[in-house]
């Protein structure tokens, strides 16, 4: 062999073992829901689809949920590296389990509001918080609008109310045929849910906690403690790829529910895209989140939320702050800069 055909050959092979080295630091991701596939699982699907978790050497599996508190339990368990939770579901969780080896922590606030609201029909008579004193309420027992709703009625100066607990599937049923009052859930699932069950939207009352006085942080990207000391650079790359595809989910929310669709193929298409562009509009591209800056949190606002958790859920322990965020994986303030202008 001639020297010019070893050396190239010497090239070649460095090349080849510098893509198996590549190929070998992929990192698996293990990524939980907080809910099942419809609309707002796009934000996750989207960057999947489209490569951008494949282009930052990451081997990220979506998996559908059955709510926040699931979601952060198998975060902790070590199920799974990441997920998406609510916010105070996991608080709720690292105050009531002080001594949990591996207490999740949220590390990029994606939901800036709570989606949480309080829905009535206008036959009702209910028009404003002060109208729900003495009603009958309905929600799942789980239902984070209800876990929360004692913040709510304190800032509203309600009372006496009685809950009626139920699965999620028959909540909007019993409150259009008339067994209870209200409900509480997120609004671009219940209100949804409610005019698939052949009320229009234009005769419910939907009273958004944000609207009201409750300043609460809705879902975050969360992270097990032992993932991120092992992967930082990874969970860099996740936090990074993910604000693209976001980006791209607020561009063309109609395509972005095909990645749904191939996920689950009985949805409906329509239904599930104003879904999502129900949730960009009320708990993502808010003003609240333009204020703060996409995946960021504000400092003083946490830490309120930390002690209205730690009051309206009981804890064992109060809330710390500390151990309920760490934002210093987020990407830049330049790459979260991804919220178009409210129209």
């Amino acid at each position: 062999m001639s020297r010019r055909l070893f050396n190239k050959s010497l090239v070649l092979s460095a090349i080849a073992l510098a893509c198996g080295v590549a190929s070998a630091q992929t990192v698996p991701i293990k990524f939980q829901l907080d809910w099942r596939f419809e609309g707002p699982s796009a934000l996750f699907l989207v960057p999947q689809a489209n490569g951008y978790f494949k282009d930052a050497n990451l081997d990220v599996t979506v998996d559908a949920g059955n709510g926040s508190g699931g979601a952060v339990t198998r975060v902790a368990s070590g199920s799974y590296d990441l997920g998406f939770a609510d916010l105070a579901a996991l608080m709720e969780f690292n105050a009531n389990n002080p001594d949990a080896p591996n207490k999740p922590i949220a590390i990029m606030m994606v939901y800036n509001n709570t989606p949480a609201s309080v829905m009535a029909l206008k036959k009702s008579g209910i028009k404003t918080p002060a109208d729900l004193s003495g009603k009958k309420f309905g929600a799942p027992v789980f239902d984070a609008g209800r876990r929360a709703f004692p913040i709510f009625a304190k800032a509203n100066k309600i009372s006496n109310v009685t809950w009626t607990a139920m699965d999620p599937t028959l909540r909007e049923t019993m409150l259009v045929r008339g067994d209870i009052d209200a409900i509480t859930g997120f609004t671009f699932t219940s209100l949804l849910n409610i005019e698939a069950r052949g009320v229009p939207a234009s005769d419910v009352v939907v009273l958004q906690y944000p609207d009201y006085g409750v300043k609460l942080y809705g879902n975050a990207i969360i992270a097990s403690p032992k993932f991120l000391k092992e992967n930082p650079a990874a969970v860099k790359a996740f936090l990074k790829a993910f604000t693209k595809g976001v980006k791209d989910v607020i561009a063309d929310p109609a395509k972005a529910i095909e990645t749904v669709k191939a996920k689950d193929g009985i949805i409906n298409s329509e239904l599930e895209t104003r879904r999502l562009k129900l949730a960009i509009d009320t708990v993502i591209n808010s003003p609240d989140a333009h204020r703060e800056g996409f995946g960021q949190i504000n400092a003083p606002r946490l830490a309120l939320m930390a002690s209205q958790v730690s009051d309206a859920f009981n804890t064992k322990n109060r809330v710390s702050v500390d151990s309920s965020w760490n934002g210093s994986f987020l990407p830049t303030a330049k790459e979260l800069d991804i919220l178009p202008k409210i129209k």
